[in-house]
């Protein structure tokens, strides 16, 4: 059913104005709210009792469907975190995570407080089901019943939120981990009440490393500490997993040390890229070619967009600032990633700063012979880049933290390909 559906039945029932119902009710989708809890909100606003006439239909997990509208299940209790919303202007208090049964596993949002915890098997009634990220997702709201299931419910997903950082996937919620602070900052962002101070940095366990921002800076989260962190959840920035302490977290100091990875995993490029994301991995491949915007560059003084032509996506004319960059093309036979060289990257490979790039800019009259002295000395080469790797509609791109000429042996290496073929 559409908008305009949904609203025109709303007004019938309630003898209101549609085109108020319709703004009420679209303000109240655009926050993700299913679009029954967001008709019973209505029918409450205008002195209706907020009930549904839809009959919930029993399920198991595995044949929920956004086609059901509401549905009746009995499942165990996965996880459970907690974390603040602004909805409609104000804070709201929401509790997420996962349930299961044993056809399957489900997320959950519960928009009113209900009594259950990780390890319980519960009768969740009268859910709502919405589509979230290609997916069925149950939202518990005014209209939702919770009670004790009369048995145990038997699953074969693990009970809790313990995991390792290279198990995190954007959307989990109510995990529990266990990391070093290998790098943190304190920044001041412009938050939803204004300035905010926050905390930004990197973690980091046995298995991988992450960025990680502290929404509400603990004092224990400092850099060189080992924390377990709990009720944390995740989401996507920059195409990777980041972890997200909020003030609802708990934060404990560890009797031991974290130990973070000194090396990133080795992945093929076709292997990394099919993986959607990674904040940390190597990659060796050859430099087929250095793409134009390459070398001498300008940025926009107030956002660091490369500037063209005097102008910023942005802030329209600006007089940038001079600055030097790599964009390489890295292949290995299993598919291609952009490798994007900073400041400091770049020179390493130019063999000079920005002051002897726009030397020799001026010099040729044409800043284009420092991408292409850049050209000359990488293209063709084999280069160990390790990185954090994003992937999306325009590409995969490589920000590159180190960029070696590879050491590895060739020879070695056809023979390790080709010993995995025989097998």
């Amino acid at each position: 059913m559409q908008l305009d559906d949904h609203a025109e039945d709303l007004a019938s029932d309630l003898g209101v104005d549609k085109a108020e119902v319709k703004d009420d009710l679209q303000s109240l989708l655009e926050y993700n709210v299913p679009v029954e809890e967001a008709k019973a909100s209505i029918r409450r606003k205008h002195g209706g009792d907020g009930g549904s006439s839809a009959t919930p239909t029993t399920r198991s997990l595995a044949d929920v469907t956004p086609d059901d509208g509401s549905v009746t299940t009995t499942v165990r209790v996965l996880t459970k975190g907690t974390r603040s919303i602004r909805y409609q202007g104000e804070d709201r208090v929401i509790r997420e995570g996962e349930f299961a049964d044993d056809t399957g596993r489900i997320s959950y949002t519960a928009w009113e407080e209900f009594d259950f915890e990780p390890g319980d098997s519960i009768t969740v009634g009268n859910a709502n089901v919405r589509e979230w990220e290609g997916n069925p997702e149950l939202n518990l709201g005014t209209n939702t019943t919770v009670a004790a299931a009369g048995e145990a419910v038997e699953t074969p997903y693990e009970v809790g939120g313990d995991r390792d950082l290279i198990d995190l996937e954007p959307g989990d919620r109510g995990r529990t981990v266990e990391v070093t602070v290998v790098d943190l900052e304190r920044r001041t962002i412009d938050g939803r009440d204004g300035e905010t101070e926050i905390l930004s940095g990197v973690v980091a366990d046995e298995s991988a490393r992450l960025p990680l921002t502290d929404w509400d800076p603990h004092a224990e989260v400092e850099a060189g500490s080992s924390v377990r962190l709990s009720d944390v959840y995740v989401r996507e920035y920059r195409g990777v997993p980041q972890v997200n302490v909020t003030e609802y977290s708990t934060v404990e100091r560890l009797d031991r040390t974290v130990e973070a990875p000194d090396t990133a995993p080795r992945l093929d490029i076709g292997e990394a890229v099919d993986a959607g994301g990674l904040f940390d991995v190597e990659l060796v491949g050859n430099v087929i070619q250095v793409r134009d915007g390459s070398g001498l560059i300008e940025r926009c003084p107030d956002c660091g967009r490369v500037v063209q032509n005097g102008q910023c996506r942005s802030h329209g004319d600006v007089e940038g600032d001079d600055d030097l960059r790599v964009k390489a093309i890295l292949d290995d036979g299993t598919g291609t990633v952009t490798a994007v060289l900073g400041t400091d990257l770049t020179a390493e490979v130019y063999g000079g700063g920005i002051e002897d790039a726009k030397t020799a800019a001026r010099d040729a009259m044409d800043k284009e012979v420092v991408a292409d002295t850049i050209r000359d000395r990488i293209v063709g080469r084999e280069y160990r880049v390790r990185g954090s790797l994003s992937v999306d509609e325009y590409g995969a791109n490589l920000d590159a933290e180190e960029f070696v000429e590879s050491a590895d042996d060739p020879a070695a290496r056809a023979r390790e390909l080709l010993a995995g073929v025989a097998r």
